[in-house]
């Protein structure tokens, strides 16, 4: 568990927010093909919420579940499943899912997905992934490949993603918001690919943003956004938030 979160010295200070009473939510950063992580993490968040038998627990998983680390096919297989025992999961899209579901309709965009990690998305599947540079007839062989090997279940899971939820005083999304456009008018694009814009901003959003998507070797604490993507894939640290009433604190796989 971290002790702590790296905080920028210049930023107002934090807001009190807090999720409703009797409620306990936890957040999950960016999973990307982390199998053997995500069974770790959901270990640890059955365990911590033994002390929480009288309160309502939700999951959220911020999106990223495919793609970079080894084990896609196995992560949407757990997360298409039942959640853990007494809770509520809510699953989020995240930009890679997006650009998985993109490749499954049009071979074109598939060499940039392949770039950025599709390619072991390809590969859990037992199936060899083509060159990102592979001529078009390669990537639709492996186009159509993939749409036969994935199971029906895994696709209507992807479909059914949702851009964002807010729980209390938070907001969750997978990559975060456009500083001054109201929360209900958010561009899909945005919640799932910004970064400076919204990362450099001390602006009031109405709520707390808990975000993924851009790695921090810590989770990141402002006072406007709380960022928990600490680079499972490459780290082994795949980290969730726990909010309670207006208490914050983390689990960590490492």
């Amino acid at each position: 568990m971290f002790a702590f979160a790296r905080k920028l010295w210049s930023d107002p200070a934090p807001v009190v927010a807090a999720v409703p009473r009797g409620v306990r939510v936890y957040a999950v950063g960016d999973v990307h093909g982390r199998f053997d992580l995500l069974e770790q993490l959901l270990g640890q968040i059955e365990r911590d919420a033994e002390s929480a038998a009288d309160l309502v627990k939700y999951v959220v998983f911020l999106g990223d579940y495919v793609d970079r680390g080894p084990q896609s096919r196995l992560v949407i297989e757990r997360l298409a499943g039942p959640p853990p025992p007494g809770f509520g999961a809510i699953h989020l899209r995240g930009n890679h899912e997006a650009a998985m579901l993109d490749f499954l309709a049009d071979v074109h965009i598939g060499g940039a997905w392949i770039a950025y990690g599709g390619n072991a998305t390809i590969a859990s599947y037992g199936i060899v992934p083509p060159a990102e540079d592979a001529p078009p007839e390669l990537l639709e062989e492996a186009r159509q490949q993939l749409l036969a090997a994935l199971p029906g279940h895994h696709l209507a899971f992807l479909k059914r993603l949702r851009n964002s939820i807010a729980i209390g005083d938070y907001l969750f999304v997978h990559a975060g918001i456009k500083p001054g456009v109201p929360l209900d008018r958010q561009s899909e694009s945005d919640l799932l690919w910004i970064r400076r814009e919204f990362l450099h901003s001390t602006a009031d959003h109405g709520k707390v943003v808990v975000h993924g998507h851009t790695i921090a070797e810590q989770p990141e604490l402002r006072s406007n956004r709380i960022g928990i993507d600490t680079g499972a894939f490459a780290t082994n640290r795949l980290t969730a938030l726990v909010l309670e009433g207006t208490e914050r604190r983390f689990l960590c796989t490492v």
